[in-house]
C-alpha cells in the first residue's frame, strides 16, 4: 500500500547469504517487517519494488542469496522495522552481510521554492547481519579496508598499505576479545546486527544519489 505524503523515499539494498537448511517459510517470516510496513499480506505481495527496473526481494535458492534490491516510501519509524528484520535475518544467515539504507527526502525535491541554504533530511546507513558477532566484524573490517585502501592509494602504491591494513586488523581484534571478555553484545542506538561504519551517516556531504548501484 503506497504511503501518500511520505517524506522518504527508501532503498534497501544487499546480498544476504543464508543457511542451506532455510525454507522460504523462514524467510518470510524474517522479511515479516519489511512486507507488512508495505501494506503486503505476504512476502510475495510485498516483494515488488516501487521502481519497474528493480527487481525488488528475491531469494535465489540456488546460490542460497536473499537478493534485495527495493524501494519504498515511509517515514523514519520504517527504522524500526529494519531493527525487527536484522534481529530476524541473524538467525538465518550463513556469513555475514552489509545491506545499505538510504532515506532520500522527497519533501526536500518539492520545497523548489524554499531556502536555498536548507538541508535535505537524507539519510544513509550500513546495517550488518552475520551468524555471529566475528562475522558481522569481518564484514565491516573489509568494508573498512576497502575503503581506506581505495583513498590511500590516490596517494601511495598498494603494496606500502600493508602496515594500515594491519593496524585495522588490530582494531578489530582488541574489539573482538573486548567483546568476548564483556559477554556482552551491545544493542547499536539504530539497525540490526549493527549499525554505522564505513558510508554511515549521510549529511554533510551533499546529497548521495537515489540508487547507490
Amino acid at each position: 500500500m503506497p504511503r501518500y505524503n511520505a517524506p522518504f523515499e527508501i532503498h534497501v539494498h544487499g546480498d544476504v547469504p543464508l543457511r542451506a537448511d532455510v525454507t522460504y517459510a523462514q524467510i518470510q517470516e524474517a522479511l515479516k517487517p519489511l512486507w507488512t510496513y508495505a501494506g503486503a499480506k505476504s512476502l510475495a505481495d510485498g516483494a515488488t519494488s516501487a521502481y519497474e527496473e528493480e527487481p525488488g526481494i528475491r531469494f535465489d535458492a540456488k546460490d542460497r542469496m536473499l537478493q534485495v534490491c527495493w524501494t519504498i516510501t515511509g517515514d523514519e519509524d520504517f527504522r524500526q522495522a529494519l531493527d525487527e528484520m536484522c534481529m530476524a535475518l541473524n538467525e538465518l544467515t550463513e556469513q555475514g552481510a552489509a545491506i545499505e539504507v538510504s532515506f532520500y527526502d522527497t519533501e526536500f525535491d518539492e520545497e523548489e521554492d524554499g531556502d536555498p541554504e536548507a538541508d535535505s533530511r537524507d539519510d544513509f546507513v550500513m546495517l550488518f547481519v552475520g551468524p555471529n558477532p566475528a562475522a558481522i566484524m569481518q564484514v565491516q573490517r573489509d568494508l573498512l579496508v576497502e575503503d581506506v585502501v581505495h583513498l590511500m592509494e590516490r596517494h601511495f602504491d598498494g603494496a606500502e598499505l600493508g602496515g594500515v591494513v594491519a593496524e585495522i586488523d588490530k582494531l578489530f581484534s582488541d574489539r573482538f576479545d573486548a567483546l568476548v571478555n564483556s559477554l556482552e553484545i551491545g544493542r547499536p542506538p539504530r539497525g540490526g546486527g549493527s549499525s554505522g561504519g564505513p558510508g554511515a551517516g549521510g549529511h554533510g556531504g551533499g546529497r548521495r544519489p537515489r540508487h547507490l548501484h
